[in-house]
């Protein structure tokens, strides 16, 4: 009996350490980039090399950590690295994260589907729902499934 608790415990341990944790929890504070380049430094100054440059504006980005007037940020590839606060916005955006995500007229699988989405696509959010969110992207309005997209559905 002893040894099956010893197990358990053992098994319970190994899931908490390497199970997956989730980037889109509601204590994640997600921006976006504002304008259609903005740069990626190593660190939080503009003596710091460019480590990326970014050429789509909109797209959602996680706060890690700041520095006075720079934010350290992880982007949907998990690049990571500082941006300046005046290049971030709090438009809510997401990045559909599911290969053939569907855009539905209204939030029910049920309804017209509008357009099948390829993995990476930007989303602007108008509004979130329990499962769905209302998004725009191109020349398409509607509704996707919350759990196929990244960035701030909260």
């Amino acid at each position: 009996m002893k040894n099956k608790n010893i197990i358990t415990f053992c098994i319970f341990f190994l899931l908490l350490i390497f199970l997956p944790v989730s980037n889109a929890n509601p204590n994640n504070i997600f921006l976006s980039l504002k304008n259609d380049e903005v740069n990626l430094r190593q660190g939080p100054s503009f003596e710091h090399p460019i480590k990326f440059i970014y050429k789509k504006k909109h797209l959602p980005v996680i706060i890690l950590d700041k520095s006075e007037t720079w934010r350290k940020i992880m982007d949907f590839e998990n690049n990571s690295g500082w941006i300046h606060i005046s290049q971030l916005s709090k438009r809510k955006t997401a990045i559909n994260k599911k290969e053939n995500s569907i855009i539905y007229k209204s939030s029910t699988t049920f309804s017209k589907p509008l357009a099948r989405l390829e993995r990476g696509r930007l989303l602007i959010i108008s509004k979130c729902k329990k499962k769905w969110c209302k998004v725009k992207t191109g020349n398409f309005n509607g509704w996707i499934i919350k759990k196929n997209i990244w960035g701030k559905i909260y």
